[in-house]
């Protein structure tokens, strides 16, 4: 059992370059295997990765819009306000690894697809679909609720929960000095990003999906 993420950029026809969010991914996702066995990215904005551990496909995910919403500067000219990315989670089999992951088949790779044609239809950024109807239904409403925050998230936001998912060893004292903040903004960050309670949904994610695997 394995998970794909399958992803694009939103609006992506506002930005001045498709660098501007290229390259943060393509260094984030080389982090986590090679171009074209472990990911891709195609159409111009849009990408797929595959997961081996389905645990830790929420937190990846996580990361990823963190890493999206993240881009500032002269890159969001012709934009109002942060980019943003929709992804969809299926987990399920996959068939082989012979060939480049745009070509493989499974489950798990059907479920990703099918979720990703529901995000525009439902008007929600992340849905997951596995075989277990009642766990979609579930945890989809769990992330249409975490989407009111995370939709949300200011550059500052978004940027202490990507540091923080890359680095959980790190001390908001340490996360400050690095920022050249004081620790009292990094914590207040982190509340308004509401850290802590997408940290809890990933718990219960990973709790919920356990009893499901086999």
């Amino acid at each position: 059992m394995i998970a794909v993420i399958t992803g694009d950029i939103i609006d992506s026809r506002s930005l001045d370059s498709q660098q501007e969010w290229l390259i943060p991914i393509q260094s984030l996702f080389s982090k986590w295997g090679n171009v074209n066995q472990d990911w891709e990215i195609f159409r111009g904005d849009s990408f797929q990765l595959e997961v081996l551990n389905p645990m830790e496909a929420l937190q990846k995910a996580l990361m990823i819009k963190a890493t999206i919403k993240s881009i500032t500067g002269d890159l969001l000219q012709k934009r109002t306000g942060p980019v943003d990315v929709r992804m969809s989670i299926g987990i399920g089999e996959k068939h082989s690894d012979n060939t480049p992951i745009g070509m493989r088949t499974g489950s798990a790779y059907y479920h990703s697809g099918e979720a990703f044609e529901l995000l525009r239809k439902q008007e929600q950024n992340l849905l997951i679909k596995t075989d277990c109807e009642d766990f979609d239904r579930e945890l989809n409403l769990m992330f249409k609720l975490a989407l009111i925050v995370m939709d949300n998230w200011t550059v500052n936001a978004a940027e202490i929960v990507g540091i923080a998912l890359e680095n959980p060893q790190l001390r908001q004292v340490e996360i400050a000095s690095m920022l050249e903040l004081e620790q009292q903004s990094v914590s207040g960050r982190f509340k308004r990003a509401y850290f802590e309670e997408l940290m809890e949904l990933n718990n219960v994610y990973k709790f919920k999906l356990k009893k499901l695997l086999p």
